[in-house]
């Protein structure tokens, strides 16, 4: 067996002991949403325009327990949905969990994410979360998924950073050095892991961030195990993490959570660095703002198979005659005060929430305008705040 087949194993092994995400099964659709599964959400981040298309194929690749699975059979209901695993145990859990919920338009194939070429076709999303920094050679993984994404599909992935998991490493070393030849019994790995927790002063640095960030999650064994006893992890910074994209041959789209990466919020007291920083290139800028706020725990962004249409919006012509809809991921609608995407509370004005009614998929921008006083500006506003999805007229 060689390395990455004997890490592999290693980890097939963690999860099949400890099935992972460990949410409870339902038996009705899972509460809330997370609009990077949602196929019109994602696209409209991705593009600014709604998909033509809902009728999508959705690859789920390293899909554990099914919790990411689930949501995306059910927030995208025009869409079919695969789910691949490398455990056995976890792909038991996962069809369960669709089954009791009814997530039907759903397959499972027992498959390392190398292996993704099995599968027939391409797909128009591909959700990758958590898996590629447990890899033996996560380059490999990024290039065996996007030889599966459609022309003008999305990747969306997550992995970690190193800069926020930094107590998190030195722990993971201190259970390995203390398990000794236990190390890969998982379940004694935890048990050691709570021990050393228990016994640490309260002031050490490494308590006082589980306690801080992690605690009520690990409460769960399986989410303990996850975290700090797992056989195969690679952390990144934004250099090492480019070179990962880069190698998948897409087009970077951006990342998912951007206001962090806007540099405003932490130079934007001083003038003169700010236009240093414009000198930067995007890379450089990214990695300057990681430095300055360090407490990021993973990346999390889109990658597009080219061509990906994006709208341009600039045209008062071009706005006037698009059909505008409400995100499917405004929650508390109609009212209002209403969550956006990211679940912030935005408190709309009495113009916009008249907009807002009036958009029923059917009627132009600039006909709904003339019956409510906000204008193209304020239509603008509402769709960068994604809270209005726009289909060219």
């Amino acid at each position: 067996m060689s390395d990455s087949q004997a890490i592999s194993a290693a980890v097939s092994r963690l999860y099949d002991t400890y099935p992972f995400p460990p949410e409870p099964l339902l038996d009705e659709p899972p509460p809330g949403y997370n609009w990077r599964w949602t196929w019109p959400a994602a696209y409209n981040f991705c593009t600014g325009m709604k998909p033509q298309n809902l009728g999508i194929r959705i690859l789920d690749a390293g899909c554990g327990t099914g919790v990411g699975t689930e949501y995306l059979v059910h927030l995208n209901p025009q869409a079919h949905v695969t789910g691949i695993d490398l455990s056995a145990g976890a792909l038991e859990v996962a069809k369960e969990r669709c089954r009791r919920s009814g997530a039907d338009r759903v397959e499972f194939h027992h498959l390392s994410l190398y292996d993704v070429a099995q599968l027939e076709g391409e797909f128009d999303l591909i959700n990758c979360v958590g898996v590629l920094h447990h890899l033996p050679d996560p380059i490999r993984g990024i290039k065996a998924l996007a030889s599966k994404l459609a022309p003008g599909g999305l990747l969306h992935i997550f992995v970690y950073a190193e800069l926020g998991r930094w107590e998190i490493q030195l722990m993971q070393k201190a259970i390995s050095l203390l398990q000794g030849d236990n190390r890969g019994d998982y379940k004694d790995g935890v048990k050691v892991g709570r021990q050393v927790f228990a016994s640490l002063p309260e002031h050490n640095r490494l308590a006082k961030r589980e306690k801080e960030r992690w605690s009520m999650e690990n409460q769960r064994d399986e989410c303990f195990a996850d975290m700090y006893v797992h056989p195969q992890e690679i952390d990144y910074n934004v250099e090492t993490l480019f070179e990962l994209i880069d190698a998948a041959g897409l087009e970077f789209i951006g990342f998912s959570n951007p206001d962090y990466w806007n540099l405003e919020r932490l130079l934007g007291k001083e003038a003169e660095l700010i236009k240093r920083a414009e000198q930067l290139g995007e890379r450089e800028r990214y990695r300057l703002i990681e430095l300055l706020d360090p407490e990021v725990t993973h990346y999390e962004f889109f990658l597009g198979r080219t061509p990906v249409s994006k709208a341009d919006w600039t045209s008062d012509e071009t706005l006037s005659s698009a059909i505008p809809e409400v995100s499917p991921c405004v929650q508390g609608w109609p009212s209002e005060q209403v969550f956006d995407y990211n679940y912030q509370i935005v408190t709309l004005s009495p113009a916009e929430f008249a907009f807002l009614q009036a958009c029923d998929g059917s009627r132009t921008v600039g006909d709904i305008l003339t019956s409510v006083e906000l204008g193209l500006e304020g239509v603008r506003s509402l769709q960068k705040k994604q809270l209005v999805l726009l289909t060219a007229g």
